[in-house]
């Protein structure tokens, strides 16, 4: 009784730290973009972290912890259902770290993060309306049937070799990132930002709220990294937030570096999200990885971080805040590097990673296309040219986050 309740009280701080990563998300979007759109971001965070929590009660978690299951689909009824004992009290033998309660919140934290990921790509010329219908259904349905793949005991997890996703690298961030991709790939760009080919900056309204935001972002991690043990155990949970806070560091300091190299200015957006693909990279096998591993994972996603950003440019994909080169390709990398370092090094490991990528990959792919093609031959997904001229704030919410202090800007 007295381990469970140790174990118990852990998780639920580490739920209250990654309750606080949307807070961090909600200052970087609206850091990294213009005044004008800033009650419109802070909107879709809210109705995102809401809206999320209730779906994930109603359908979501029983999506995503079907209980006996190893396949694709399975689900174990609407609502939340905590098992009980023969006396009608909570079953505390539900698990030996944590009350069932417990479990559904944490994980609730979770699903809610997918959606926010696409949030700050779409930034900025979004219909506020679409997307909403966007959360819904990839919030209610679409994480949750394809967390059930690994973390609720599918396929993937039952596979001669399995996946190994610790905390979220695939499951949560790339998740998100693939279907940032195929919203800003429909949407297209926002005005001004590409001219006669070549990408033009459109500098955020306050960086130091980003600065901020991604500061509140590396403490949540504690949570979503530490918690993801599932327990208090001492070694497990300190190795974890060391490897965390040590990929954190290198992917910042070594994004700063080759961003001063490449183009010759100290940029502090390219060190934030140095430091985010740096916790990103790490998260898949922070329990896996010796400082040294986390040191050279952080380092390479601190890396990615510089030539994605420009790669994405180059295609001409419009990402305000960098969260395709965040979350997907500092994800792709940080599932990648399981099979690479750490206790689970090997070629059938490796091979384990491709597939799994490869199978979030094509549902995330799938789906995303579908829910926001839907949407934009029915009811569009683009505000229109005047509106975003004049920003959403105005035309979206009829008010203005700064109504005492406004900018001329266009």
């Amino acid at each position: 009784m007295e381990i469970l309740t140790t174990n118990n009280v852990w998780m639920m701080i580490c739920t209250a730290l990654v309750f606080f990563m949307h807070l961090g998300f909600s200052l970087l979007e609206i850091g990294l973009t213009r005044q004008k759109n800033t009650l419109n971001i802070l909107f879709k965070n809210i109705f995102i972290i809401t809206v999320g929590l209730l779906l994930y009660a109603l359908i979501g978690f029983n999506l995503m912890y079907p209980g006996d299951f190893n396949g694709f689909l399975g689900f174990a009824g609407f609502g939340l259902d905590a098992p009980l004992t023969a006396e009608g009290a909570l079953d505390l033998t539900y698990n030996e770290g944590y009350t069932y309660y417990t479990d559904f919140l944490f994980q609730g934290m979770f699903a809610a993060t997918a959606a926010t990921i696409v949030s700050g790509a779409v930034a900025e010329r979004i219909k506020i309306g679409p997307f909403m219908i966007f959360t819904i259904i990839y919030v209610g349905l679409v994480y949750p049937i394809a967390g059930s793949w690994f973390w609720g005991g599918g396929f993937l997890k039952t596979m001669d070799t399995p996946f190994y996703d610790f905390a979220g690298s695939t499951l949560v961030h790339s998740v998100g990132g693939w279907a940032a991709v195929v919203a800003v790939w429909l949407l297209g760009a926002r005005i001004g930002k590409f001219k006669n080919g070549k990408p033009q900056p459109i500098p955020g309204h306050n960086i130091p709220l980003a600065t901020a935001g991604v500061l509140i972002l590396w403490l949540g991690w504690f949570g979503f990294n530490g918690g993801s043990v599932l327990s208090a155990d001492p070694s497990l949970t300190s190795l974890t937030l060391v490897t965390t806070c040590l990929a954190a560091a290198a992917g910042g300091v070594v994004a700063a570096l080759a961003s001063t190299i490449m183009y010759k200015n100290l940029d502090l957006t390219m060190f934030l999200n140095g430091i985010l693909g740096g916790l990103v990279a790490i998260t898949a096998g922070a329990d896996q990885m010796s400082a040294m591993d986390a040191i050279f994972v952080g380092s390479i996603g601190g890396l990615l971080i510089v030539l994605a950003v420009a790669f994405v440019d180059k295609i001409k994909l419009d990402d305000p805040v960098g969260a395709i080169a965040v979350h997907l390709i500092c994800g792709i990398w940080g599932t990648l590097a399981v099979g690479m370092f750490g206790a689970l090094k090997g070629v059938d490991q490796f091979l384990s990673q491709l597939i799994g990528i490869a199978s979030y990959a094509a549902i995330c792919i799938v789906t995303s296309f579908l829910i926001f093609f839907v949407l934009k031959k029915t009811m569009g997904i683009r505000v229109s040219e005047t509106e975003e001229l004049e920003g959403l704030d105005a035309h979206e919410h009829g008010m203005s986050a700064y109504p005492d202090f406004r900018l001329n800007e266009h």
